[in-house]
């Protein structure tokens, strides 16, 4: 649909971007805190991630000692929110005993820091650094440990910093998590069978995730949470109605199987069939569908880079390796496809703005909940010259084309709450490195050099200033 008249950007909007401990924080080992799984050393992924070839996490851009000249440079563009994720071994090293009064600290001040500047802290609770610890004794696939531990780490959070923070995210991208956490430095897959590991692993993130929702609603009845995932249209391959079936099944599988609990309280119908055909059921106990019926989310936020294309399986669909955005086959639900219509980034993402409009639809048209994007960016390689300047038109480019398309979806009369893309300033990618930056502000070091970590601001900073400084309506 095209519009005589684009709706404006809404009053109030939150216009800003998003990071995560562990990539952006470095002091891995400092005051306190404890080892998460990405502290420890990677084992390779066939074909698809030499974790040789990229630097750790030990360091990344090292936020943690310059918050607030990080911050500082937020408030200049102008920022009304930064997303960021709090490290559980700062606040508990161990996952689930002693608290440590130093990581709490620092966090205080990371959120005091931003709202004297003005910017509205949106928490996420769980970014893919799970404590070792806890890791070590089944991670999110021991119920008993995991879910009560999810629980007590989220009351200290809330009783801590509730009084202080609106939005809270509980966990980012937990259907990438459940389906593709080697690719990400996270546990891999149980190869006896992938499915029954992966359903007992995403069930108890969906317990742990609605006790979050209960709580903060308890504690903190102010404030608002909703869930973290990574969303996207799916298309078919062509007009042959078996396309359309295996579009639905991608969708149903990466996407309505996490929302559909987070939201309606019930497993999506496609993806139970799945799991009962592969002998894969979770384990259900007596009162987990009340708990899901209880805790309710307040909005719906989502990470979108590119679309995605699917088609039927004919019996030659394999299980492959792909990442969020690099399509992979799920044999009897479908296969992946390449979209001709769509170019491609560097790093093989299609590049599809307008499936960002359509992914917001089909949000809202499902869920009726107010959404907020928790990122969207392009990663790539920046050059720095020798007048130390990063002329990245091309992330302009991306970026703007993606806010043009939220401002349709607006006019579509979808509710959208703000706007914070993948980053503020570089950081290292979960498995692609430094080399793949994102941010408005250029973090210089190399992979193996960390050089100076002097910032500097890349042409798309003064541009997305321009932006926040019009509320987006100079976007058309």
């Amino acid at each position: 649909m095209k519009f005589k008249k684009l709706e404006k950007f809404p009053e109030g909007f939150l216009w800003g971007a998003s990071s995560s401990a562990y990539q952006i924080e470095g002091a891995w080992d400092e005051d306190g805190k404890g080892m998460s799984t990405q502290d420890l050393p990677k084992q390779n992924v066939d074909g698809w991630v030499d974790w040789s070839k990229i630097t750790d996490f030990k360091v990344a851009s090292d936020q943690y000692h310059r918050y607030k000249e990080d911050i500082a440079l937020m408030a200049e563009m102008g920022f009304k929110a930064y997303r960021f994720s709090i490290a559980w071994t700062r606040i508990i090293p161990d996952g689930n005993g002693a608290i440590n009064k130093k990581g709490i600290q620092h966090y205080h001040d990371v959120i005091d820091e931003l709202l004297k500047h003005g910017i509205e802290p949106v928490i996420t609770m769980y970014h893919f650094d799970l404590p070792l610890a806890l890791e070590q004794q089944g991670g999110w696939t021991n119920r008993d440990l995991i879910v009560p531990a999810f629980v007590k780490y989220a009351k200290v959070l809330f009783k801590e910093y509730g009084h202080k923070v609106k939005y809270w995210l509980t966990i980012n991208e937990q259907n990438m998590v459940a389906m593709v956490g080697d690719i990400l430095g996270m546990v891999s897959s149980d190869p006896k069978n992938r499915w029954k590991h992966m359903a007992n692993l995403n069930h108890n993130m969906l317990l742990a995730q609605s006790y979050a929702f209960i709580y903060l609603h308890k504690m903190c009845p102010n404030a608002k949470i909703g869930p973290a995932p990574n969303i996207c249209v799916y298309y078919p391959k062509s007009c042959n109605p078996e396309d359309f079936t295996a579009a639905k099944n991608a969708q149903s599988l990466l996407h309505w199987y996490y929302l559909d609990i987070a939201v309606r309280g019930k497993y999506n119908n496609i993806v139970w069939k799945f799991l009962k055909d592969n002998d894969a059921l979770p384990e259900i106990r007596k009162d987990d569908f009340k708990v899901f019926k209880a805790g309710k989310p307040d909005f719906i936020a989502f990470n979108y880079y590119a679309s995605g294309t699917a088609e039927k399986d004919e019996g030659d669909a394999v299980i492959t390796h792909g990442d969020q955005h690099s399509m992979f086959d799920v044999p009897g639900l479908y296969k992946g496809a390449e979209n001709e219509y769509l170019g491609k980034t560097n790093y093989g993402w299609a590049k599809d703005p307008i499936g960002f409009r359509n992914t917001f639809r089909e949000l809202y048209d499902r869920y009726q909940l107010p959404l907020l994007v928790t990122e969207n960016g392009l990663g790539t390689q920046d050059t720095l010259t020798a007048d130390e300047k990063i002329h990245d038109d091309y992330r302009i480019e991306y970026l703007e084309n993606h806010i043009k398309e939220m401002r349709n979806a607006i006019s579509d009369g979808v509710e959208i709450l703000g706007y914070c893309p993948w980053s503020a300033v570089d950081l290292v990618s979960t498995h692609q490195g430094i080399t793949k930056r994102y941010g408005f502000v250029y973090v210089n070091r190399d992979e193996f050099d960390l050089k100076d970590l002097r910032r500097i601001r890349k042409d798309s900073f003064y541009w997305y200033q321009n932006v926040i400084k019009n509320n987006g309506n100079n976007i058309e």
